[in-house]
């Protein structure tokens, strides 16, 4: 089984190449230490790629759209048929992330992994489970066999534009309702109360807010999922988008790839990919922290801090777009300073 096989393949980082990244940071004419998180990443992708000098050149994020059956709770201001017609705008290049992305870098690889339509767009790759979830308030979104094929998915979809050369990676997503469905995994996988982790998603009133809370904690009592078990969580919560964007997480673990968490929708991805394989955290960086309240708390689960608190709420991978160029100016310090050797100036050493 492909998901196995690539769990099996998470090691952790290469700690020979951490060192002698951070051998050539110290030699940089610069105050020890003093780039900060800039210095982190850098030794992070050393560890990662196993090269004490990595390429990430070739960016591309990987946006996972699918449908959710939640919809018809009344649980988003907009109406379902907006997947369709976003993940179509996506192939357009107007949509948020195709902006951010192009001025980023990065290509976008979009995956209709679950959309209620039949998309004939050129440039959505039809990878649809189903068109949809099925309404988790009334029982499990999907079969824990589906779950796994859509966390193949994303695999396949990482191993895929590794053979074509793609180096670091960005999560996005589109789907109405996915930040319930997101909530409600959070929910359980953190022990949190629904209330610390549902958000406003799209735009809801006061009164939609509160809804959309009762619909969460309705649909995590029906399913009873086990919180020790991060696919049947997923299976009977989730989406077909988070589940695609578990497999991107773990593929790009297994093939020794940076891999960008966007916002919360894609966090609970993470989690979920972490819970099954903890080592895949360490392939991980997360863009942003997201203004849906449920954002921190599932961070703070994995054990990662954002680079950027922008408030942005977005999603699609526009907070990953943004980060790349923080990724970029790490490496443009990092490969284009001068050393103390070519400033002639004595190296500083660490106070005793």
């Amino acid at each position: 089984m492909l998901l196995e096989e690539t769990l099996e393949k998470i090691t952790g980082l290469d700690e020979k190449a951490q060192k002698a990244a951070q051998t050539r940071l110290d030699s940089l004419t610069k105050p020890l230490g003093s780039l900060g998180r800039l210095e982190d990443l850098v030794r992070q992708v050393a560890g990662i790629t196993g090269q004490v000098r990595p390429c990430i050149d070739r960016k591309t994020i990987v946006i996972m759209c699918a449908d959710n059956g939640v919809v018809e709770e009344g649980v988003s201001s907009c109406p379902k048929s907006v997947t369709a017609s976003v993940t179509e705008n996506l192939t357009r290049g107007i949509t948020g992330v195709c902006v951010l992305g192009k001025n980023a870098g990065a290509d976008i690889h979009i995956v209709d992994i679950g959309v209620d339509a039949e998309l004939g767009r050129k440039g959505i790759v039809n990878r649809k489970i189903r068109r949809g979830t099925w309404n988790i308030a009334k029982g499990p979104a999907m079969t824990r066999e589906e779950a796994v094929r859509a966390i193949e998915t994303g695999i396949e979809a990482v191993t895929g534009l590794v053979q074509e050369g793609v180096q670091l990676f960005g999560t996005g997503e589109m789907g109405i309702g996915n930040t319930t469905t997101s909530s409600a995994v959070a929910a359980v996988i953190t022990g949190k109360p629904a209330e610390e982790v549902v958000g406003r998603g799209s735009g809801l009133t006061d009164a939609g807010l509160s809804h959309k809370t009762e619909v969460i904690k309705k649909s995590i009592e029906v399913n009873k999922p086990d919180r020790n078990d991060p696919i049947d969580v997923l299976a009977k919560l989730g989406g077909f988008d988070i589940a695609g964007l578990t497999g991107c997480f773990l593929g790009a673990a297994a093939l020794r790839k940076p891999i960008f968490i966007d916002g919360f929708i894609s966090s609970v991805a993470a989690l979920i990919a972490y819970r099954l394989k903890p080592e895949a955290r360490e392939y991980m960086i997360a863009s942003h922290g997201s203004a849906e309240p449920g954002s921190r708390a599932v961070l703070d689960a994995i054990g990662l801090e954002p680079l950027l608190m922008l408030g942005m709420r977005l999603g699609e991978g526009t907070g990953a777009a943004v980060a790349f160029h923080i990724i970029d100016a790490a490496f443009a310090a990092y490969n284009r300073m001068g050393t103390f050797d070519d400033a002639l100036i004595e190296q500083y050493k660490p106070l005793e």
